[in-house]
């Protein structure tokens, strides 16, 4: 069974938080589903990662090779050892369950991300999930709470 990590961005963006995630992830070998709430802004997410200062195997689903891609960008479900939400996308308890780690990433700086991030911490405690809350408050990122499932 997997764990949920809610990652609160105060210091540094998306753009610059994800490409740092991915790279563990890849490094444990995980096979990683990107998912967000449109398609705009996956665009937007490939192009960061392709321009970014390391190379992260990946691309946009819909194509012909969505399962093989390390790294799937996806407004919708695919098997995966790690699911990353960004945006706010919804996430299941049983996903969790289904991967080694769920990620649920939200801007500290926008009020609206701050309560979808509430709403769903809620519904993975709830539904006797592991979660952890990690912050970056202080600049660099520090578990803050923890749910023991």
């Amino acid at each position: 069974m997997g764990e949920a990590y809610f990652y609160h961005m105060t210091r540094t963006p998306l753009e610059d938080t994800l490409p740092v995630l991915l790279g563990r992830a890849r490094e444990q070998g995980w096979r990683v589903v990107v998912r967000g709430r449109n398609e705009a802004r996956l665009r937007w997410l490939d192009e960061k990662l392709w321009m970014g200062d390391g190379f992260l195997p990946h691309g946009i689903s819909g194509g012909p090779h969505d399962d093989d891609q390390p790294i799937l960008l996806t407004t919708g479900t695919a098997t995966a050892d790690c699911v990353v939400s960004m945006d706010g996308a919804e996430v299941a308890p049983d996903e969790v369950g289904e991967a080694a780690r769920v990620m649920i990433l939200f801007d500290g700086n926008d009020d609206g991300a701050v309560e979808r991030a509430r709403e769903q911490w809620r519904t993975m405690t709830g539904a006797k999930v592991v979660a952890k809350y990690w912050s970056q408050e202080t600049g660099r990122w520090q578990l803050k709470a923890e749910s023991g499932g």
